[in-house]
């Protein structure tokens, strides 16, 4: 039952549509094969004990199985690990959006003290002190600088598209890529609303929205999201919307975690943001449409072991 139809108005474009993933991406192999070993490196770290991969599980889902992620000396985070999968396509980085595209993203987590809790010039000395000072100094003239290090992961992170799903199959033409009830969840997807958010490339992560529009959200932990970064009033419980892609692997979900199963997920965003209560066929139909997102092992961690 529809309790109220407010808001969604003027955020539903007509061209509001799902884009398949490119079945390839154009990136610098030589730079994204340096910023795979650092994605991996825990020297990043204060206490060389955490990596990037520590809170982006790879070869994997790209986030975390955990409600918070850790750093360190075990210190919890405050924040649920978006997946690092498909990220290029974000229209910006981290939940709140404080940073602007990869490049600018990398650094953060570095000297985070909730993350790996270093500092970048102890960082850049480390690796001026080891083998990677010859591999810096072969691709960037100038070596080792904060800078050509943001650049080296975020062109690994580039490089992370899973493109290929089944749903993507089907945009393309391949009728018999999902079954009826598949189709049918994304009819019911699009018919509820969800893809007032949710399209794009991304099937999300191309705009902000408040969560717990119809009805509070009560958060796990105090996070004011887009507010700390413009401190508007109106900002506040406002996050980057999520992307959909590979989401049947990536529990738990929303920002703080709260929602333990992708069931779980749909439900909570009937009765938050649309106003419905829950109805156990549409739920299961869109829970069913959500796995056909799923896409391939980006190719340059296919064969990849740690």
């Amino acid at each position: 039952m529809i309790k109220f139809i407010i808001f969604f108005i003027p955020i539903v474009l007509l061209a509001s549509e799902i884009t398949p993933i490119p079945l390839n991406i154009d990136y610098d192999k030589k730079k994204a094969e340096l910023g795979k070993k650092l994605f991996f490196d825990v020297r990043l770290s204060k206490d060389d004990t955490v990596s990037c991969a520590s809170c982006h599980n790879l070869p994997g889902n790209g986030a975390n199985s955990t409600a918070f992620s850790f750093g360190v000396n075990g210190v919890e985070g405050d924040m649920n690990s978006p997946t690092v999968l498909n990220s290029v396509f974000n229209f910006v980085q981290f939940w709140n959006g404080k940073a602007k595209d990869l490049k600018e993203q990398v650094l953060g987590p570095i000297e985070n003290p909730l993350e790996m809790a270093s500092k970048l010039e102890d960082v850049i000395q480390k690796l001026k002190n080891s083998s990677y000072n010859k591999e810096f100094n072969s691709i960037y003239e100038d070596g080792v600088t904060e800078d050509n290090l943001a650049d080296a992961i975020a062109e690994f992170e580039r490089a992370l598209i899973t493109p290929n799903s089944r749903f993507d199959r089907y945009l393309r033409g391949e009728e018999s890529a999902i079954n009826e009830q598949e189709k049918r969840g994304y009819e019911t997807f699009k018919d509820l609303g969800c893809i007032s958010c949710h399209n794009g490339v991304n099937i999300g992560a191309n705009m902000y929205q408040k969560i717990g529009i119809i009805e509070p959200y009560k958060q796990l932990k105090e996070i004011n999201g887009r507010y700390d970064v413009t401190k508007r009033e109106r900002d506040k419980n406002v996050f980057k919307v999520p992307s959909l892609r590979n989401i049947e692997l990536t529990e738990p979900y929303f920002h703080d975690g709260q929602a333990l199963t992708l069931k779980d997920a749909i439900e909570n965003m009937q009765i938050l943001q649309l106003g419905i209560d829950p109805d156990k066929k549409d739920t299961d139909d869109i829970e069913v449409f959500l796995k056909t997102l799923t896409g391939d092992t980006p190719e340059i961690l296919k064969d990849f072991k740690q």
